[in-house]
C-alpha cells in the first residue's frame, strides 16, 4: 500500500530542535517508558517517524526487532549507521508483519493523517497495538510548530476521529504534561517568531517542572495537557 507518509518535500527543518530535545532527559525517559510499558511482549516493532533515532536505539537495545520508518534521507543515514532497520515509507514493510507500533510527535506533520494511520494498521497483525503521542490544542500552535512543519495540533475529539476513521479500536486516550500547556502559552507570548527552542530553557523545564507536571497529570489528564497519549489496537 502506498499513500501519505511523513515525508517532507525538503530536508526536515526541525533537526536543530530535535537535537535540543535530546537535553530533555526526564521527558525522553517518560516517552521511552510509555513505549516499553505498552509494548507488552511484542517482538516486531515499528517506530513510525523515527527522526534521529532517540527511541529506536533504546528499543533496539531490548530483545526486539525494530524497524524505523523515516522519510528524511539524512536522518535515515544516521539510523542505518547505528544498525537500525530503516525504511523511507510504509510501502517497504510487510503487511501484518508487526506486533506493535509507536509514533511520537509525528502525525501532526502529515496532511492526510487518516490515510497514514490506515497504512500503519495494515502493517500490524490482528490484535497488534499502537501508541500515539501528539501535540494538543490548536490554541498552543506557535512559531515552533510552524518551524518544524506541524500542520495541526490535536484535541481529544480530533485525534479520536482520525484514529477510529482508520479502523483502530481505542483502548485509552488522555492528555499529558499539564504544566507544559502553560509553558507553551508563555513561549507563544514571548517568542521572537523564529520557532527555535532555547537549550537552557528546555533543560530547566525538564529538570524542575516536568516531574511535577507528570504528578499533576494524575488530576488533569481528562481535561488538558500539552500533549495527547492514545493507545489503540488493530481489532
Amino acid at each position: 500500500m502506498t499513500g501519505p507518509t511523513p515525508e517532507p518535500a525538503t530536508p526536515y527543518t526541525g533537526v536543530e530542535n530535535l537535537e535540543v530535545m535530546r537535553e530533555a532527559e526526564n521527558y525522553n525517559r517518560y516517552l521511552f517508558d510509555l513505549v516499553r510499558r505498552n509494548a507488552g511482549d511484542a517482538k516486531r516493532i515499528i517506530d513510525f517517524g523515527a527522526g534521529s533515532g532517540t527511541f529506536s536505539l533504546r528499543c533496539a537495545a531490548l530483545d526486539v526487532e525494530v524497524t524505523a520508518v523515516e522519510p528524511d534521507q539524512e536522518l535515515r543515514a544516521r539510523l542505518s549507521e547505528h544498525g537500525i532497520n530503516v525504511a523511507a515509507d510504509m510501502s517497504a514493510l510487510p503487511d501484518r508483519g508487526f506486533d506493535y507500533a509507536y509514533s511520537l510527535n509525528v502525525l501532526e506533520h502529515i496532511d492526510d493523517d487518516v490515510e497514514a494511520l490506515r497504512q500503519l494498521r495494515s502493517k500490524l497483525a490482528p490484535g497488534g497495538r499502537m501508541l500515539i503521542y501528539v501535540p494538543a490544542f490548536p490554541v498552543l500552535f506557535t512559531s515552533m510548530d510552524t518551524k518544524v512543519g506541524h500542520v495541526r495540533r490535536y484535541t481529544r475529539a480530533t485525534l479520536l476521529r482520525s484514529v477510529t476513521a482508520a479502523g483502530f479500536t481505542i483502548d485509552d486516550i488522555r492528555y499529558a504534561d499539564s504544566l507544559g500547556f502553560f509553558a507553551t502559552l508563555a513561549f507563544k507570548l514571548i517568542s521572537n517568531g523564529g520557532g527555535d527552542l532555547d537549550r537552557r530553557a528546555v533543560r530547566l523545564y525538564d529538570r524542575l517542572a516536568f516531574p511535577l507536571s507528570r504528578a499533576v497529570d494524575v488530576l488533569t489528564h481528562r481535561w488538558f495537557g500539552k500533549n495527547l497519549v492514545l493507545l489503540a489496537r488493530n481489532a
